[in-house]
């Protein structure tokens, strides 16, 4: 799955010509330029915010203490390579959440994964299955890593015995 990952992302790099760097000065400016939102919407600023919110949790937290922990300073920079790689990724996952979503009859915007593996690849059972797999994920799995992570450094806080 490493492998998988990292050639896809790769792959991404390439073929969106170094996203990572070349938008660098027009993220400053947008940020810059981000204090009057339209009517009803976000500012670039609200954006980041709420997406740095959505992508970082216990575990990038608690992940980055135990990788250098565990690997040295050694590990800093293959996460510098790991989140380098991944930024391309993230690029072409939100360009397509954006090329693919719509409006409901209310007039909010509907979109995501499961919306354009299902418009855009017309594959609707993938679709439902991402969706049921993410249902899982937040619902039992991901609570669960935090909750493990939380109690691990207080274990190693407090020493609690281990049972």
């Amino acid at each position: 799955m490493i492998y998988l990952l990292f050639g896809a992302g790769c792959w991404f790099t390439f073929r969106t010509g170094f996203v990572q760097f070349r938008y660098i000065r027009q993220f400053g400016k947008s940020l810059k330029n981000s204090i009057h939102p339209q009517p009803g919407g976000l500012t670039s600023f609200q954006s980041l915010c709420t997406s740095l919110a959505a992508r970082v949790g216990s575990g990038n937290l608690a992940g980055v203490a135990l990788a250098i922990t565990a690997g040295g300073p050694g590990a800093v920079f293959w996460m510098w390579v790991a989140a380098f790689i991944g930024m391309a990724t993230s690029f072409a996952e939100c360009s397509l959440a954006q090329l693919y979503k719509e409006r409901d009859v209310n007039g909010q915007f509907r979109g995501g994964p499961a919306w354009y593996m299902a418009r855009g690849l017309g594959m609707r059972w993938m679709g439902v299955l991402f969706a049921v797999f993410l249902l899982i994920a937040y619902g039992i799995i991901f609570s669960g890593v935090q909750a493990n992570a939380v109690a691990r450094a207080l274990s190693f806080l407090l020493i609690f015995p281990r049972w």
